[in-house]
């Protein structure tokens, strides 16, 4: 991602977080909405993601497909995305259909159900990666984006929150070339970005017990400067030791790793 997607993206952040009462899951089903029709629909996306037309036109141009099927809350956020500048129409829609998941995450925060958000992504990214069968559902080209829709929505809406089901479902049937199991991270990353804090994905043999946690919990704060979250998962074939994954980062501190550094330092 450029440094101007990255600034345009933390602007529409920003302007959410203005505009906080009108950040409601209404909105941010709307605005989702509009995205599946920007990915659709090649001609309208490049008119409205180019700079090169005056921003009135481009404003005027939503105003005229979208008319009244969206609130005036909703037609506002996406002109204000309208009014950055993208690299190009697939960006735009990018933007887009995370402005609809920074809505829907914002309405879960006001509502004190963030957390519960969080965990719930988190057992859905684990139940995707210890599911092949669950994966190759969501990634056939041959089940259409409502199919996969309701694959999802069968399989979360019992328990999850609205919240949670409105964006697995919507991510599940927009993949648009990503791994499931990539866009449930991102996901999780946009949520815990709500309160300004970072994920770190640990693998560990044997579960933390709660002062476990704890530690690992405050040293990658001091580590990284931010509030962590930690998602757990247990995997039988880590040797000791934990590897924990923060966006890009690995720091892997397995036994495994650790034997086979000494055995290269002995051999060297």
């Amino acid at each position: 991602m450029s440094a101007v997607s990255r600034d345009n993206r933390a602007s529409l952040r920003r302007n959410v977080e203005a505009n906080v009462g009108s950040a409601t899951l209404d909105v941010a089903q709307e605005i989702l909405a509009v995205s599946a029709l920007l990915e659709s629909e090649k001609a309208l996306r490049s008119a409205l993601a180019d700079a090169g037309q005056p921003l009135a036109a481009r404003e005027a141009l939503l105003t005229e497909v979208l008319g009244a099927r969206v609130t005036a809350a909703t037609a506002s956020l996406l002109k204000s995305a309208i009014g950055c500048r993208w690299s190009d129409p697939n960006e735009f829609v990018e933007a887009v259909e995370e402005l609809g998941m920074i809505v829907a995450f914002s309405s879960a925060d006001s509502g004190g159900s963030l957390d519960r958000i969080e965990e719930e992504l988190f057992r859905f990214g684990r139940a995707v990666e210890v599911n092949p069968s669950l994966q190759m559902t969501l990634t056939d080209p041959a089940l259409s984006a409502v199919g996969k829709a309701a694959v999802v929505r069968d399989l979360v809406s019992t328990h999850a929150a609205a919240v949670t089901t409105i964006v697995l479902a919507h991510v599940a049937s927009h993949l648009r070339g990503r791994r499931v199991d990539a866009a449930v991270s991102a996901l999780s990353t946009l949520a815990a970005e709500q309160r300004n804090r970072i994920v770190a994905q640990v693998r560990v043999a044997i579960d933390l017990d709660p002062a476990q946690r704890d530690r690992m919990t405050r040293a990658l704060a001091r580590l990284t400067g931010r509030e962590v979250r930690l998602n757990i998962a247990v995997d039988p074939t880590v040797l000791g030791g934990a590897i924990v994954r923060i966006g890009d980062d690995v720091i892997d501190g397995t036994m495994l790793t650790r034997l086979n550094q000494a055995r290269r330092t002995l051999v060297g």
